[in-house]
């Protein structure tokens, strides 16, 4: 047999036996306190009685806020390599970062005219 084969199992070997026994060490001597009823509750910011189930909908105003910002913020981390070699590039880099935002402002007054960022 190699060595690296033996080295391989060695290490599975040790890994399947330490990490098990970790699990039930840390389940015998870790505290146990599922008695206890006022940790088990849910805390909303000091309202005790939650309003509403977890099944509950929201509206979708939230995910396409998220999803924007989402957007423009990766969009924006591609100006930071251009603004480190932005005299490397010369009028060619500037010419294409002047198309890629105006592609931004583009979309942007696109999501405002359909609304999306409209509250009501």
């Amino acid at each position: 047999m190699s060595l690296e084969l033996i080295l391989a199992s060695s290490i599975i070997f040790v890994l399947v036996v330490t990490i098990p026994t970790l699990f039930v060490l840390s389940k015998k001597l870790g505290p146990n306190n599922r008695g206890n009823k006022q940790k088990n509750l849910s805390y909303e910011s000091g309202i005790t009685n939650p309003i509403g189930g977890c099944d509950s909908r929201f509206s979708v105003k939230f995910y396409l806020v998220a999803i924007l910002f989402v957007l423009f913020d990766v969009e924006i981390m591609f100006l930071f390599p251009w603004a480190v070699n932005v005299r490397e590039l010369g009028f060619f880099g500037l010419g294409e970062m002047f198309t890629f935002m105006g592609l931004l402002v583009a979309g942007l007054i696109y999501v405002y005219r359909i609304g999306a960022l409209k509250w009501q």
